[in-house]
C-alpha cells in the first residue's frame, strides 16, 4: 500500500489524502466557504490553477482573490478579458501577448483600424459583460501542428507565429473561456466572474512587434486591475495626483529643460534646470569626499575589445551606440569612408570597465583597499524611441557611479558603510521609506554558480549584519553579480528604484584585475558596483514629482524673488537683490510695471519658495514683505534677518 499524500497548510498543519486531489477539491475539504472564494493556489510556492492536480506531498497555499498574492493573476486575466472583449467588438483584430505589469495590464493588438480613447468605454463596458456571465476559464494540452493550424485558420498570424518558436517537446498549453481561446502558460482564474469589476482601462500607446522597430507595429491598451473597488479608486486618485505632478509640465512652467526630435532622449538643460542638476552633484561629491571616495573621469568612446573582454559586448551590444574607428579621406566633396572597418568604437553605455582599466594601473596592494572610485560619468544608451520618457528614461544620462575594489574579507563592512551613505543622503532628499530587494542570479550570466552562491551569501552576510529587511528578487540580478536594490517611496506612495549595490567576483577576473596580497601572492579584488541617486536626470525628475516642484530650499534654482510694488522700490529693491547674493542666496529681481499680485501669481506658478515683496514702506523700515510658496501669511522681517535665513535655510545639507 502507497504512503498517503501529505499536505502542508500555511498554519503548519498536515492533511493526509489516499490520492491525488485538484485544488479545488482540496479547498473544499478545508472549507466550503474557503472554495467559494478561491481562485487559485501555491504548491511548493509555484501559482497553480485550482483545478490543478496535486499528486505528491507538498506545501499548499490556497489563494482567494483578496490575497496580495493574488492579485498579478487578476491582472492577467483582465487581460485575457480584455482581449476576448476586443475579439467580440472588433472581430478583424489579431491577439499578440498580453501580461499583468506592476499595477495593471495591456494587451497588443494589430488592427489596420487605429482604436481611439473613445474606444476605451466600449472595450470596458464589454469587459463586464463578459466577468457577469461567468465563464469557465479552462486549460487544454494541444498538439503543436494542430494548435498553429487553428490559429492561423482563425486569422492569429501572430499566435501561430508564437506557437511555431515553442521549443519541440515543451507542453503547449490553451485557456479556454467562452469562444475565446488563447495561448498561454498560465495560471488562470477559475471562471469570469472571479475578476470582479475593480479594472478601468486607461491609455493607449503604440508598441512594435516583440520589440523590433522593423516589425509589424501594434497598439497597445493599457488598464489597471485591483481586488477592490476602493483600491481602484485609490489607485486612480494616486494617477490624477500623479499627472498635478508630472515632471515635464511642471519642468516647462520652471523654465528647467526642454527636449526637442533633433536630440532624442537627450535633456537641453536650461540656466534654471542645470542649477538644480549641478546643485545635486556638489552634494553627492561633498558626500563622497567625506566617505573616503576618490573622483576619477574616464573616456567617452572606448574599443569594442574592451566591452568584448568584460562580457559587455555581448549581453549589451544593441543598446549601444556604436561608430566606426577610421580616419576618412577628404576630398572636394566632404569625407569618404572605405566601408571596411576594421575596429569599432561604442559610446559607454557603463562606467565599470574603464575603473577597472584606472585600477591595473602600477601595483596595489592589500593595504591600498578598499579603493573607492567615483565618477560622475555621462552615459550613453540605446533606448528605443518608444520607451523615451522625459527624463525618467533618456539615451544620455550622468550616474553618480562608483566601484569599491576591496578584498573578500571587506565585503560586509563596506556594503554596511554604503547603506548608511545611502540611507543619510535619501533623508536628506526627503525620502525615508526605503525598501530592499536581493536580485538574484539571471538565466543568462557569467561565471560559474559556485561564484553566484559566493556572492549572494556575500549580500545576504552584509544584509543581516546591517540589520536591513528585505525579500528576494529571483533572476533579477546583473549578469555578473546579485545587487541590492533600493526602493524608495514618494509623496504620493509611488515606488522608485534608484540605488544599487552589486557584488562582483566575475568582472576583476575578466579583465585582469588583481592585488599583492600579505601572502605575496595576486590576488583577484571583489568589485562592488554602487549607485546611490543612478540617473541624476531621472533622479531630478523624481525630485520635481515628490514636491510637485515646491523643491527644498537647498535645491530650489531660484531660492528668492525680489518683487517691487512700485518703482519708486526699485532702488531699494537692488539693495535688497545685492545683500540677498552677498548672504549666497540664489536671487533675482522683478522691476516690471505690473500688479503685485500678477507678479505673485507668475512666480508661484514657476515655484519659486520666496518671494519679498518691498514698497515705500519697507524702503523707508530697511524691511522686506515675506511670502513663502504655500503660505498665506506675509510677516514684515529685517533684510539683514531675512538674508541670514535664507542663507542658513539655503545651505546645501552636508
Amino acid at each position: 500500500m502507497s504512503a498517503p499524500l501529505e499536505i502542508t497548510l500555511p498554519d503548519g498543519s498536515l492533511r493526509a489524502f489516499d490520492g491525488p486531489l485538484t485544488g479545488l477539491e482540496l479547498a473544499e475539504n478545508i472549507a466550503k466557504s474557503l472554495a467559494k472564494k478561491a481562485v487559485a493556489l501555491l504548491v511548493d510556492g509555484v501559482e497553480r490553477d485550482l483545478a490543478y492536480r496535486i499528486d505528491h506531498s507538498a506545501k499548499v497555499t490556497i489563494l482567494t482573490r483578496e490575497q496580495p498574492e493574488a492579485l498579478e493573476l487578476l491582472r492577467h486575466d483582465a487581460a485575457h478579458v480584455m482581449a476576448e472583449a476586443v475579439k467580440e467588438l472588433y472581430p478583424e483584430t489579431q491577439v499578440t501577448i498580453g501580461p499583468a505589469i506592476e499595477n495593471g495590464f495591456y494587451y497588443d493588438f494589430h488592427r489596420e483600424t487605429p482604436f481611439t480613447l473613445d474606444d476605451l468605454p466600449k472595450i470596458e463596458a464589454r469587459m463586464r459583460e463578459i466577468v457577469a456571465r461567468d465563464e469557465p476559464i479552462t486549460r487544454e494540452e494541444w498538439d503543436r501542428a494542430d494548435a498553429i493550424a487553428f490559429f492561423k485558420a482563425q486569422g492569429e498570424s501572430f499566435k501561430a507565429e508564437i506557437i511555431a518558436d515553442i521549443p519541440p517537446g515543451q507542453p503547449l498549453s490553451i485557456y479556454r473561456q467562452g469562444q475565446f481561446l488563447d495561448l498561454c502558460r498560465g495560471p488562470h482564474l477559475p471562471s469570469t466572474g472571479k475578476l470582479g469589476t475593480a479594472f478601468r482601462l486607461t491609455k493607449l500607446s503604440g508598441s512594435y512587434w516583440r520589440g523590433d522597430a522593423k516589425g509589424p507595429q501594434l497598439q497597445r491598451i493599457y488598464g489597471t486591475a485591483w481586488a477592490t473597488e476602493a483600491q481602484l479608486e485609490a489607485y486612480l486618485k494616486q494617477l490624477e495626483e500623479a499627472e498635478k505632478r508630472d515632471h515635464r509640465r511642471l519642468g516647462q512652467q520652471m523654465g528647467l529643460f526642454h527636449f526637442q526630435p533633433e536630440a532624442q532622449g537627450s535633456v537641453f538643460w536650461h540656466p534654471k534646470g542645470f542649477t538644480i542638476f549641478h546643485t545635486l552633484e556638489r552634494y553627492i561629491r561633498a558626500r563622497l569626499q567625506a566617505s573616503g571616495y576618490v573622483e576619477v573621469k574616464t573616456p567617452q568612446l572606448i574599443d569594442n575589445k574592451l566591452w568584448e573582454q568584460s562580457g559587455h559586448w555581448g549581453k549589451f551590444r544593441e543598446n549601444m551606440f556604436v561608430v566606426p574607428d577610421e580616419t576618412p579621406n577628404i576630398s572636394e566633396d566632404g569625407p569618404i569612408f572605405s566601408g571596411a572597418f576594421n575596429r569599432l568604437m561604442a559610446l559607454k553605455p557603463m562606467n565599470c570597465p574603464a575603473h577597472v582599466q584606472i585600477f591595473r594601473q602600477g601595483i596595489k596592494s592589500y593595504r591600498d583597499l578598499p579603493l573607492r572610485m567615483a565618477e560622475f560619468g555621462c552615459c550613453h544608451r540605446n533606448e528605443a524611441h518608444g520607451a523615451l520618457h522625459g527624463l525618467m528614461r533618456v539615451r544620455q544620462m550622468t550616474q553618480d557611479d562608483a566601484h569599491i575594489f576591496c578584498r573578500p574579507d571587506q565585503i560586509t563592512s563596506e556594503s554596511i558603510a554604503f547603506c548608511g551613505l545611502l540611507e543619510n543622503v535619501y533623508k536628506d532628499l526627503g525620502f525615508t521609506e526605503i525598501k530592499v530587494k536581493l536580485a538574484l542570479r539571471p538565466e543568462a550570466r557569467a561565471g560559474s554558480d559556485a561564484t553566484w552562491d559566493l556572492a549572494e551569501n556575500g549580500l545576504r552576510q552584509a544584509l543581516a549584519a546591517a540589520n536591513l529587511a528585505y525579500e528576494d528578487a529571483p533572476g533579477e540580478g546583473a549578469f555578473y553579480g546579485p545587487k541590492l536594490e533600493f526602493h524608495l517611496t514618494d509623496a504620493i506612495g509611488r515606488s522608485w528604484q534608484c540605488g544599487t549595490l552589486q557584488l562582483d567576483f566575475v568582472l576583476p577576473e575578466r579583465l585582469d584585475a588583481a592585488y599583492v596580497g600579505e601572502d605575496g601572492e595576486k590576488h583577484r579584488p571583489v568589485i562592488l558596483h554602487r549607485a546611490i541617486l543612478g540617473s541624476l536626470e531621472r533622479f531630478i525628475g523624481i525630485l520635481i514629482e515628490n514636491y510637485a516642484g515646491n523643491l527644498p530650499l537647498w535645491l530650489a534654482p531660484v531660492q528668492a524673488v525680489v518683487a517691487t510694488i512700485t518703482s519708486e522700490a526699485d532702488e531699494y529693491g537692488q539693495q535688497v537683490l545685492a545683500a540677498l547674493k552677498a548672504a549666497g542666496v540664489r536671487a533675482e529681481i522683478d522691476l516690471r510695471n505690473e500688479k503685485i499680485n500678477y507678479k505673485v501669481r507668475e512666480h508661484s506658478v514657476a515655484k519659486v519658495p520666496y518671494l519679498l515683496v518691498v514698497g515705500r514702506k519697507e524702503a523707508d523700515t530697511g524691511t522686506v514683505a515675506v511670502r513663502r510658496l504655500g503660505s498665506t501669511e506675509q510677516p514684515i522681517m529685517p533684510l539683514f534677518e531675512m538674508a541670514q535665513r535664507l542663507s542658513g535655510e539655503g545651505r546645501i545639507p552636508v
